[in-house]
């Protein structure tokens, strides 16, 4: 317990005392965010806003993973190094992609055929080490890898794994279109998932997971990591996490979730982002098929900006809705714990 407070208490001082420096360091050098010419009117006084805060949301994360086994008696696993690593990759590739948006002044980075394949091939590499460095169970899982306990294969794990990682980076960063929603959303997913880790750790009789209570260091390390970005990325914002935060949050949310054997729970806890992603593949095929738009704006979170909602209230409501997913993920776990403990 002690270990994963330090990890999570590191990470969150990390990140609040670093974001200045980093905000001064990007003011100095022009380097900020350039707005959509068909987004929300309000958001064009946001052009400038510094960005790619993300780069310290994923050093702050890692100091604090590190830090969490200073003085502890918590080993390294490969399933913890895994999950840091690949979270990492995934912020390197936001990191080009804000990069290359800066430095051709207009809000577009890469192209979409080039994100996809740095998106596949972070997530090819994931499922390859996940199966054959760290043996991963290839069972379909649910809130534990007993249930439903169906053998996908190791190719069919694979792909599953390869899915997952691709649209839980992709759906971070669609819901990162207000200020602090996407880091106070993966807040609570990430708190939710420590507490798991935490519990697989006390019932290893029932998870049978060795390296349950190193990857909740690296959800609480993402937690501090989050509410300490937060702190300074709250509305209005004085710096933007860019692809380089939203990017990396999404691929450690997707790859905890797999490695924890929580394949299933995932859309629950990160219940928010799955409606967001809904939203846009929605709006896409009502107007292709229909030549009819659901919402005003794709994300929903702009639907609700457009129709007068205060940036704060959509936020807010935003949060509440995300906690609450996230609560219920942890219910339904815990409901799932108290079954199976009476039949062990």
């Amino acid at each position: 317990m002690l270990s994963l407070m330090e990890s999570g208490g590191v990470g969150f001082l990390c990140a609040l005392l670093v974001t200045p420096l980093w905000i001064r360091f990007l003011r100095e050098r022009s380097l900020g965010q350039r707005i959509r010419e068909e987004g929300p009117s309000t958001h064009h006084a946001k052009a400038g806003t510094p960005t790619m805060g993300g780069v310290i949301i994923v050093f702050a994360a890692v100091l604090g993973y590190l830090m969490g086994h200073v003085g502890t008696s918590i080993d390294f696993t490969r399933a913890g190094v895994l999950a840091v690593a690949v979270t990492v990759a995934s912020g390197l590739l936001g990191f080009f992609d804000d990069y290359l948006a800066i430095r051709n002044e207009r809000n577009l980075g890469l192209n979409k055929r080039g994100k996809l394949v740095g998106q596949l091939a972070i997530a090819g590499v994931f499922a390859t080490l996940s199966i054959y460095w760290v043996h991963t169970s290839t069972n379909l899982s649910f809130t534990r890898y007993s249930l439903p306990g169906w053998n996908l294969t190791v190719a069919g794990w694979m792909l599953l794994a390869i899915f997952v990682i691709v649209a839980t980076s992709n759906a971070v960063n669609l819901t990162d279109g207000l200020d602090g929603l996407a880091a106070g959303s993966s807040t609570f997913c990430f708190g939710v998932l420590s507490i798991i880790g935490y519990w697989q750790f006390r019932h290893f009789t029932i998870y049978r997971l060795h390296s349950s209570l190193d990857l909740g260091l690296v959800a609480v390390a993402l937690v501090g990591a989050c509410l300490g970005f937060l702190w300074w990325n709250a509305a209005p914002a004085k710096i933007i996490m860019g692809d380089t935060g939203s990017l990396a949050i999404g691929t450690g949310l997707g790859a905890l979730c797999l490695l924890m054997n929580l394949d299933l729970l995932l859309v629950v806890l990160g219940g928010l982002f799955v409606a967001e992603t809904a939203s846009v593949i929605l709006q896409v095929l009502s107007f292709r098929l229909f030549g009819r738009r659901i919402f005003r704006m794709a994300p929903f979170h702009h639907h609700f900006e457009l129709r007068g909602w205060p940036e704060t209230t959509v936020i807010i409501r935003l949060w509440i809705l995300a906690g609450l997913l996230a609560a219920l993920g942890l219910g339904i776990f815990y409901g799932d714990f108290l079954k199976i403990a009476k039949v062990v």
